[in-house]
C-alpha cells in the first residue's frame, strides 16, 4: 500500500467494533551523529543530493512500538472483541517531490477500508518528555503545514549601477520582512497562534552582479482552516504589493501539505483515564500545542483519532538539555518503548470494550 505501506488485520475471536493503529515509519536525510552501536551509516539520493539517513524523528520506535502491540494482541486473540488494523505508513515527513505519498496515498489505496474503522490511534515520541509521561491535548493539538515558494523577478544589471534594473535581492529582503507582519499585525491572535517562515533564499551568482531573480521557501504553520486561508491571502497580496512597488513581478506558489491534527474531544476524554490508569498518577499530561505537523491530521478527518506524545528523555536528564526531533544527534531511551506499547495496546483494548454510546459521540469536530 502507498508502495511500502503495510496494513494488517487483527480478527478477535469475539463480535465487536474496528479500530485502527498506525504508525508512521520512515527515515530523514539527515547524517547520524550520535556514540551508538546501531547508529546509521546509510546514505541515499534525496532530491538529487547524496545524503545521510538516519531515523532522526522516532519513527523507528513508532513502528517497533506497533510491532510490540501486534505481538501482544494476537497473543490475546481468544478473549479480544472486535478487530484492529495495524497500519505501517511511509512517508510522514512528505516524499521527494514530484511524488505521491504518506497518509493521503494509503488513504487512497484503501488503508481505512475493508473494514472501516470506528476510531483509530497513533503516537509519537518526543524528546520534550521525560520516559515514564506522556503527554496529550483535545482539539487542535499540532499545526497545518503549507509551502510557500515566492519567486522575485527583476533585471538584471551591474551592481555598480542598480538605477539600471530592477532589483530582486533588495525586494525580497522587503518581502520576508513585510512577512512578519501577516501574522503580529493582521491575524488576530486571540485565536489561535500561527507562523510564517522563510527558510532558504537563492539568487545571485557574483558580488557585482544584481541577478534577474531571487527564489524564496518557506513554511507556514497554522491551527485553525479558516485562518489558513486569510494567511495565504495576505501573503499573497504582501509580496505581489512589495514586487509592484518595486518595479518588480513575482510568482507566489502556496502549496497545502497536511491539515491541522486535531484531536477528537469526547474520543480523547473517553480514552483519558485508560492513558491515566496504565501510566500511573501524575505521568500523564495535558501538553501545549505543538507547531510541527503531522499527517495523521488526514486520518483523523475521516475517523475520529487521538495522537498523543510518549517522553524519550533518559530518567534525571532535564528535556531542554537534550537533542530534539530531526537533530542528527537525537536519541532515544529505549526504556521509552514499553510505555508505548503499552499505552497503545490498552487504548485499543478498552475502545473495543467501550459501550456503544461513546464512541457515538466520537467525531464530533469538524476540520
Amino acid at each position: 500500500v502507498a508502495h511500502t505501506g503495510v496494513v494488517a488485520v487483527l480478527k478477535g475471536a469475539l463480535p465487536g467494533p474496528v479500530v485502527a493503529l498506525r504508525a508512521d515509519m520512515d527515515a530523514l536525510p539527515v547524517a547520524e551523529q550520535v556514540d551508538l552501536p546501531f547508529a546509521s551509516k546509510v546514505r541515499a539520493t534525496w532530491n538529487h543530493e547524496s545524503v545521510g539517513v538516519m531515523h532522526a524523528c522516532g519513527h523507528d520506535c513508532h513502528t517497533a512500538i506497533l510491532m510490540g502491540v501486534a505481538t501482544v494482541l494476537a497473543g490475546l486473540r481468544d478473549g479480544l472483541r472486535g478487530t484492529v488494523k495495524f497500519i505501517f505508513q511511509p512517508a510522514e515527513e512528505m516524499p521527494p517531490e514530484g511524488e505521491d505519498g504518506g497518509a493521503k496515498m494509503m488513504i487512497a489505496e484503501g488503508a481505512l477500508q475493508n473494514p472501516t474503522p470506528a476510531a483509530i490511534f497513533g503516537l509519537h515520541v518526543t524528546s520534550r518528555l521525560p520516559v515514564g509521561i506522556v503527554g496529550y491535548r483535545p482539539g487542535p493539538t499540532m499545526a497545518s503545514s503549507d509551502t510557500l515558494k515566492i519567486t522575485v523577478h527583476g533585471r538584471q544589471t551591474h551592481g555598480a549601477a542598480p538605477w539600471l534594473g530592477v532589483d530582486p535581492i533588495v525586494t525580497s529582503a522587503q518581502v520576508v520582512l513585510g512577512l512578519q507582519t501577516v501574522v503580529s499585525r493582521q491575524l488576530d491572535l486571540t485565536r489561535e497562534p500561527a507562523v510564517v517562515t522563510i527558510g532558504a533564499i537563492r539568487g545571485g551568482v557574483r558580488e557585482n552582479i544584481i541577478p534577474d531573480s531571487v527564489e524564496m521557501r518557506g513554511t507556514i504553520r497554522s491551527f485553525d482552516e479558516a485562518m489558513r486561508d486569510q494567511i495565504h491571502e495576505r501573503v499573497t497580496l504582501l509580496a505581489e504589493s512589495v514586487a509592484l512597488g518595486s518595479r518588480a513581478t513575482c510568482q507566489v506558489c502556496i502549496t497545502k501539505n497536511y491539515p491541522v491534527t486535531v484531536n477528537d474531544p469526547a474520543l480523547t476524554a473517553a480514552m483519558l483515564p485508560t492513558l491515566q490508569r496504565v501510566m500511573g498518577p501524575g505521568c500523564v499530561r495535558l501538553v501545549d500545542k505543538v507547531s510541527g505537523s503531522e499527517d495523521f491530521s488526514f486520518f483523523q478527518r475521516l475517523v475520529p483519532g487521538l495522537f498523543y506524545f510518549v517522553g524519550v528523555v533518559p530518567e534525571g536528564t532535564p528535556p531542554d538539555s537534550v537533542a530534539p526531533n530531526h537533530s542528527p544527534r537525537f536519541a532515544v531511551d529505549e526504556a521509552s518503548l514499553l510505555p508505548g506499547v503499552r499505552t497503545l495496546a490498552h487504548l485499543a483494548c478498552d475502545y473495543l470494550e467501550k459501550p456503544a454510546e461513546v464512541k457515538q459521540q466520537a467525531g464530533s469536530v469538524v476540520v
